[in-house]
Parts: structure tokens; C-alpha cells; sequence
């Protein structure tokens, strides 16, 4: 009996844990189905966040799309933009090289237009008016072929000259005396009364007439027609109607003071007035310098070869002549509007080439020649138009003419240690992104510069407060107190200069040397003056 109640109880203590457990199951089962749903509603729930966020991520890539077609057709408008740019600054320099020519053409047909009139006056006051109305209509024929000439442009200045003179030689030769000419006019009676043939003005002063007197005589003691001569033949004509009534002799322009020269002779122009002081010195001095052999004329095709022909005009009102390159300031390149700190330095260099060459006028290279034999020595002194040759000699000719007006010269490659040739891939407009373009334009251009110029850049490059040298950068002139125009008078013209190529940086005997090295001095040099020229400018 107990055993049998002991299987009883085990029984009912299976049968009580059964239904325990089967209460729990209900109670996971119900809770498990309650979670089943509320993840369903939230898949559901984000199925539509995910059809939402895909619908915009569509329409932004369709905004994207039409935002990238207007980017690239903007960057094909700006290309265009700058091409045409390109093109009319091209254009604009090539006008400005034919305005010096024009001048020229006018000047001598208002020249031809003045002797015309000299020699009809001659004829009217010698010979009777049957012959005077044939002189003049020879006149008028030679005059007229020689002004289709110049309209049509077929005819150069000299052979223009050529033809005036050959009509006035003509005119002088049928008139052997006075009141009888050649065969094809009959002479005349003699007749008293009248005019004298020398009652009339002259036709024109020999050009040599005053120079061979003047190069045997001080100038201290020339006349005042040699004096007015010699203003005359050095570009200042305008003021030898007040040089006459001032000048006595040459004394009298040794002994003068600016001050002086501007009240008596009315030299306002502040070139014209260093000009003329650096001529008269010479005379004190006794030293004549080679670089006085070059006028103001030679120093407007010298512009063209070192690639800044814009400027010509105010170089040539300004009369800069050879001499005056030497003492040009900062502030004179100012006052002839040349800001451009890029231009500075090209002026610079070009200058110290004149120097090692003793301001040789044909030292500058124009034509191409063997571009697999080039040395620095010879691309120092390659012109504006040669290293656009060597541009295209390295499959570069499309940007070649972009360099017209940029004063990138052979000396300012070589010689300026900031000149690189990412600042020569500014100057070209070559795009940034053009990698592989400008990779070839670096590697020809250290192949051109040599090792020893390029190492002493990168050097250059690398020191302490190095500033890249820019195509925008301007240079101001100085600000002086009240103090320093004090200063300033006490000083004389020599001493109180910014020379923009000082004359202590040209040593003859370190040019010396062997060719290779001929340049090699300068570096240092030019390094110092393009701190000192940095320091005058402005960052930009």
C-alpha cells in the first residue's frame, strides 16, 4: 500500500508540472506571435522609408547629371572665352607694333608736304609763271608716286627718302643759275628787280655739316647752332626754339641746374630732363660709354625682341635712348607705365645681357638654329620671337603666340631664379588640369635651362621666405615721409636712385672667365635684386 501510494503521488506531481509547463508555452507562444507582428510593421514601415529615400536619391542623381552637363558646357564656354582673349590680345599687339610704323609714315609725308611747299616758293621766286606751273607739276608727279607708295605700302622709308631727294636733285638740276634752265626749257632774259634765289628759306641742314665741326671742339665752347644741332640729333628737338634764345654756348647747359633747364627751356618731361643730364655729364666726365651709340629708335626694336612692344610708345615719347637704360629707376619704369613686376624683372635681365656684351645692338639671337646644340650660354640670348620658336619645336606651337607682349626673353629664363616653368605654363594659358602637357613642358624646359641654372632655382625654391614669383603681381613705388624729401634734394641724381639694374652688379673682369661661366655671376646677383624688387612690390 505505501509503495502503491508512493507511485500515486509521483504522478500527480508529473501531471501537476505538465500542466505548468504547457501554461508557459500558451504565454510564449502568445508573446512570440505579438513581437512576429510588430516586426512586420516595421519592415513594412521601412520598405516605404526605403522606396522614399531611393526615390530622391534618383532625383539627385538626375539634378547631378544635368548640374555636371552645365559644368562641363561652362568650362567649353570659359576655354572658348579664353581663346578668343588670347586671340585679341594678339591682335591688340599686333596694332600696337604697326602704330610706330604709321607714325613714322605720317612724319614723313608731313615732311614731304613741307619740302613740297620749300620748292614751290623757290620756283615762284625764281623763275616767271609758265615755268613755275611746269616745276610744279614735276613736283606734284614725284610727290604723288611717292605718296601711292606709302598708301599701298609697297615702298620702305628709305626708298621713300630716296625719291625726295632724287625729285629735289632733279629740281636743282634744271635750275643751272638763276633765270636759265636745263634743255627741255628754253632760257630766259636776264631781268633786274625781283627776288634774290637766296631770299628764300633752305631746303634742309647737312646732316654732317655740324658734326664734323663738333667732334674737333669741347663742348664748352660750341656755338649755339651746335648746340641746337646736337639736341636735334639726340631727340629733343622740341626745345630748340628756347635752347636758341637761351643758350650761348655749351657752358651754358654744363652749368645748369635742373631747376634751370625747366624754367628757361621749359623740359618738363622728367625723362627728357635725366636725359639730357646724363649726356652733359658725359661731356664733364670726358667718357663716352658705348651704350650712348644707341638712340631712342634702336631701343624700340629692342622692346620688340625682348617681348614687351607695348610699351613702345612711352618709351619712344620718352626719348630712352641706350644710355638711359644703364640709370633706368624703379620709379622711371613707373612713370613710362610699366607696373608689371613680371616686366621689371624682364627688363632687368635684358639689361645685365647688354651689359656682358658691352651693349652690343645685335647681341640678342632672333632666328632659330640647331635646337639639339643649345647651351645656357646661347639661350641667354634667345629674343622673344626665338623662344617662341623653340615652343614650337617641341610640338608647343599652339601656345606659342600667347607669349606676344609676356617679355619672356632667353635672359629671363637663364638669369631670373624664380622663373620656373609652371610660372612659363601661366604665361602660355595652359589649363591645370592638362597634366601630362605640362609634365612635357617641364622636362624641356630643364633640358633647355641646363642642370647647374636648375639646381640653383630649386636652391632658390627652397630657402627660407621664398615668394613664387606671379603674373599678377604689381610693384608700387615708395612711400617717403616728409623727412626723406629733405634728404632728397641734398642728394645728388647718382645717389638717391633705386637703379632697376644697378650699376655695381656688372663686373668685367668676373666675365672674364671661361665662356661657360659667363652668366654664372649674375644669379646671385639677380637673386638679391628680385628680394629688393619684391620688397618695393606688393604682394598680390
Amino acid at each position: 500500500v505505501v509503495k502503491y501510494q508512493d507511485s500515486w503521488n509521483i504522478i500527480r506531481l508529473e501531471d501537476c508540472s505538465s500542466s505548468g509547463n504547457g501554461e508557459s508555452y500558451q504565454e510564449q507562444l502568445s508573446r512570440l506571435e505579438g513581437d512576429k507582428e510588430s516586426l512586420v510593421l516595421q519592415v513594412s514601415v521601412l520598405t516605404d522609408q526605403v522606396d522614399v529615400q531611393g526615390e530622391k536619391i534618383r532625383d539627385l542623381e538626375n539634378s547631378l547629371g544635368e548640374y555636371q552637363h552645365k559644368l562641363n558646357s561652362t568650362e567649353d564656354r570659359l576655354q572658348q572665352e579664353l581663346l578668343n582673349r588670347s586671340s585679341l590680345e594678339s591682335q591688340k599687339l599686333g596694332l600696337m607694333e604697326e602704330v610706330p610704323g604709321l607714325k613714322l609714315k605720317q612724319g614723313n609725308m608731313e615732311e614731304k608736304h613741307i619740302n613740297r611747299k620749300y620748292i614751290y616758293l623757290l620756283a615762284v621766286c625764281v623763275c616767271p609763271t609758265g615755268i613755275t606751273e611746269k616745276i610744279k607739276d614735276t613736283t606734284n608727279s614725284d610727290l604723288s608716286s611717292v605718296s601711292s607708295g606709302v598708301d599701298s605700302g609697297q615702298q620702305s622709308p628709305v626708298l621713300q627718302e630716296n625719291v625726295k631727294n632724287s625729285s629735289i636733285r632733279k629740281l636743282w638740276g634744271k635750275m643751272k643759275r638763276p633765270g636759265v634752265l636745263s634743255d627741255d626749257i628754253e632760257p630766259i632774259q636776264f631781268k633786274r628787280g625781283g627776288f634774290r634765289a637766296t631770299a628764300g628759306p633752305r631746303l634742309i641742314r647737312a646732316p654732317d655739316s655740324g658734326r664734323s665741326s663738333r667732334a674737333h671742339t669741347s663742348f664748352s665752347k660750341w656755338t649755339t647752332e651746335q648746340v641746337c644741332g646736337w639736341l636735334e640729333d639726340i631727340g629733343l628737338g622740341q626745345y630748340v626754339s628756347l635752347a636758341r634764345q637761351w643758350v650761348d654756348s655749351g657752358q651754358t647747359l654744363l652749368s645748369a641746374t635742373p631747376r634751370d633747364l625747366e624754367k628757361e627751356i621749359c623740359i618738363k618731361h622728367p625723362l627728357h630732363r635725366k636725359k639730357l643730364q646724363l649726356a652733359l655729364r658725359a661731356f664733364s666726365n670726358k667718357t663716352m660709354e658705348k651704350s650712348s651709340e644707341l638712340d631712342h629708335i634702336w631701343v624700340t626694336h629692342w622692346l620688340d625682341d625682348i617681348g614687351l612692344p607695348q610699351y613702345k610708345d612711352q618709351f619712344y615719347e620718352s626719348k630712352v635712348d641706350g644710355r638711359m637704360l644703364q640709370y633706368l629707376t624703379v620709379n622711371d619704369l613707373l612713370f613710362l607705365k610699366v607696373t608689371s613686376q613680371l616686366h621689371h624683372l624682364s627688363i632687368k635681365c635684358a639689361i645685365h645681357v647688354l651689359h656682358v656684351n658691352k651693349f652690343n645692338p645685335n647681341c640678342l639671337r632672333r632666328r632659330p638654329g640647331d635646337e639639339n646644340k643649345t647651351s645656357p650660354s646661347e639661350v641667354v640670348q634667345w629674343s622673344n620671337h626665338r623662344v617662341m620658336e623653340w615652343l614650337r619645336s617641341v610640338d608647343l606651337a599652339e601656345y606659342a603666340p600667347n607669349l606676344r607682349g609676356s617679355g619672356v626673353h632667353g635672359g629671363l629664363i637663364i638669369l631670373e631664379p624664380r622663373f620656373h616653368s609652371e610660372t612659363l605654363a601661366m604665361l602660355l594659358n595652359i589649363p591645370p588640369q592638362k597634366t601630362l602637357l605640362r609634365r612635357h613642358l617641364t622636362t624641356n624646359f630643364n633640358t633647355l635651362v641646363g642642370p647647374q641654372a636648375q639646381q640653383e632655382k630649386q636652391e632658390f625654391a627652397n630657402a627660407s621666405g621664398h615668394t613664387p614669383l606671379t603674373t599678377t603681381a604689381k610693384v608700387r613705388p615708395k612711400k617717403l615721409g616728409f623727412t626723406h624729401f629733405r634728404q632728397l634734394r641734398k642728394l645728388r641724381m647718382d645717389e638717391s636712385a633705386d637703379y632697376i639694374c644697378p650699376m655695381d652688379t656688372w663686373n668685367p673682369p668676373a666675365m672674364s672667365g671661361t665662356p661657360k661661366r659667363r652668366y654664372g655671376s649674375f644669379r646671385g646677383i639677380l637673386a638679391r635684386d628680385s628680394d629688393r624688387l619684391e620688397q618695393v612690390g606688393s604682394k598680390n
